[in-house]
C-alpha cells in the first residue's frame, strides 16, 4: 500500500503543471487551445451518403469520422433484441470557424424499416463560439418501435449550415457505441416519484487545483470538492465524477473578476454542461461576464435511477445509469475581444449527496464491461485526479523530466491503484 500511495505522490507532482489529458492537446498552454483531444487508438471510419453503403460501428468502438457542411452521413449498427444501444456524436468544428446560434448537429437513429427510434440535437447558443459539443442516439428495446433484432442506421447532419454566421467548414466526429442489457428482475414501467428538488446549497471551504482534460476519453476525475482551473476564450475542459445509484449530481460554476479593467459584458461567456455515462447531455447552464466574479449552478437534478428513463422530460431520462458523470465547461472565444486572453479563474463546486443504493440486476454485460457502475477504482481516481487506465500519467512524468526507468516503476504503481475502463476499442 505505501507504494501505491507513493507512486500516486509522485504522478500528482508531476501532472501540477500538466493535468490528465492535457498533454495530448498541443497548444493548450499557449496560444489558440487545440478544440479537442481525440481518443487514443480511435479507428477512423468514413461516413456514407446512403445507408446502403453505411459502415459498421461495433458496440465498445470509439471511431474518428467527419461532418460535410450539409447533407447526411449515416452508420450502421447491428443489434439483437435483448440489449439497449446507444451511440454519442461529439462533433468538433475547427477554433476558426464561424457557426449561428441555432448550429449545431442532430443525431438520428432509425431501424432498417425506417422507423425513427431516437432524435437528439446539441447546438451552440447565444454565445456562437465553436466548441465540442455532442449528441446521443437510442435504440431501446422496450419502445413499441425498434425492438426488432437487425441493422439500426445513425444518421448525423448539420442543424444550420447556411444560417448566417455558420461556415461551410466541414468539422470533425468522435463516435462512441456502447450496449446496456436488460434487467433480470421484474423491471418498472414508470419513473420515481417524488424527489428532493431544493436547490442545493454550494459546497463551502478552500478550493483545490485540478487540471481539466482536453475530451470526453481523458476527462480529468474528481469527486464531491471544491475544484479550481485556469481556463481561456476558446477552450473546453473535461471532468468525471463517478455518480452511483440513488446520488443527486450538483455542480455550481463560477468565473472569476478579469484583471484587464475592460468594461463590457459577454452573454454565456462560460458554459457548463453535464452528460451520462453514454455521453448523453442532461443539463446545461450559461453564466454572461461583465468582467467581475460570476456563477451559475446547475438545475436541481433527481437520484441515478434505472427507472428515470419512463420519465416525460429527456433531462430526468437521462439521469438512467450509474458511472462518469463528465462536466464539460467551455469559455467563449468572445470573451478575449473584451477582456483579453486570459487565462480565467474558473471554480467548480461538486456535490454528490444521497445514499448509494444497489442497481438493478442486469441479465448479462453492459459493452464497455463497468461502464454502468462506479468502481472502487473509480472512487480512487477520483479522489487521486489521476485518469486511470491510460498513458497520461506516463507523458505528465516524461514532461516533468523524470528518468525512463522511473516513469515505469511509478506507472506501474499508479496502474495497480487506478485501473480505470476506457471507452476504446
Amino acid at each position: 500500500m505505501a507504494v501505491r500511495v507513493a507512486a500516486a505522490a509522485v504522478v500528482l507532482g508531476a501532472t501540477a503543471a500538466v493535468g490528465p489529458g492535457q498533454a495530448a492537446a498541443a497548444g493548450q498552454v499557449s496560444g489558440t487551445p487545440s478544440p479537442y483531444a481525440f481518443a487514443d487508438g480511435a479507428q477512423s471510419v468514413e461516413g456514407a451518403r446512403s445507408t446502403g453503403e453505411a459502415a459498421l460501428l461495433k458496440p465498445g468502438g470509439t471511431y474518428r469520422s467527419s461532418l460535410p457542411s450539409s447533407g447526411k452521413v449515416s452508420y450502421r449498427l447491428d443489434l439483437d433484441a435483448a440489449t439497449n444501444a446507444y451511440v454519442s456524436v461529439t462533433a468538433v468544428p475547427s477554433p476558426g470557424s464561424t457557426v449561428s446560434v441555432i448550429d449545431g448537429a442532430r443525431v438520428t437513429v432509425q431501424d432498417a424499416e425506417g422507423n425513427t427510434c431516437s432524435v437528439d440535437t446539441a447546438s451552440f447558443g447565444a454565445a456562437r463560439s465553436p466548441h465540442p459539443i455532442a449528441a446521443w442516439g437510442r435504440r431501446e428495446t422496450g419502445k413499441p418501435l425498434c425492438g426488432k433484432a437487425g441493422a439500426y442506421f445513425v444518421s448525423v447532419e448539420r442543424v444550420d449550415p447556411d444560417g448566417e454566421g455558420s461556415s461551410p467548414d466541414a468539422w470533425d466526429l468522435e463516435l462512441v457505441a456502447m450496449t446496456e442489457p436488460q434487467v433480470a428482475d421484474t423491471e418498472a414501467t414508470g419513473a420515481p416519484g417524488t424527489w428532493n428538488s431544493a436547490t442545493p446549497q454550494p459546497l463551502q471551504g478552500e478550493p483545490q487545483r485540478r487540471k481539466g482534460g482536453a475530451g470526453f476519453s481523458g476527462a480529468t476525475p474528481v469527486d464531491q470538492g471544491i475544484w479550481q482551473d485556469d481556463i481561456r476564450p476558446g477552450q473546453t475542459l473535461f471532468y468525471a465524477v463517478p455518480v452511483d445509484w440513488g446520488q443527486q449530481v450538483s455542480v455550481t460554476a463560477e468565473l472569476g473578476s478579469s484583471d484587464s479593467g475592460a468594461t463590457g459584458y459577454a452573454s454565456d461567456a462560460l458554459d457548463l454542461d453535464l452528460y451520462n455515462p453514454a455521453r448523453g447531455r442532461v443539463a446545461d447552464v450559461g453564466v454572461g461576464y461583465n468582467g467581475g466574479q460570476k456563477s451559475g449552478s446547475l438545475p436541481p437534478l433527481p437520484p441515478v435511477d434505472h427507472a428515470n428513463r419512463y420519465a416525460a422530460t429527456a433531462q430526468v431520462g437521462a439521469l438512467r445509469f450509474a458511472g462518469s458523470y463528465y462536466l464539460v465547461a467551455h469559455l467563449s472565444k468572445g470573451v478575449a475581444d473584451t477582456f483579453g486572453d486570459g487565462p480565467f479563474v474558473m471554480t467548480l463546486r461538486v456535490r454528490t449527496s444521497g445514499e448509494t443504493r444497489g442497481g438493478p440486476e442486469y441479465a448479462g454485460e453492459s459493452v464497455p464491461k463497468g461502464v454502468f457502475e462506479v468502481s472502487e477504482q473509480d472512487r480512487e481516481a477520483a479522489a487521486e485526479g489521476v485518469a486511470a487506465g491510460d498513458d497520461t500519467a506516463m507523458r505528465a512524468l516524461a514532461v516533468g523530466g523524470i528518468g525512463t526507468g522511473s516513469a515505469l516503476l511509478v506507472g506501474l504503481g499508479v496502474w495497480t491503484v487506478v485501473a480505470r475502463r476506457r471507452i476504446t476499442t
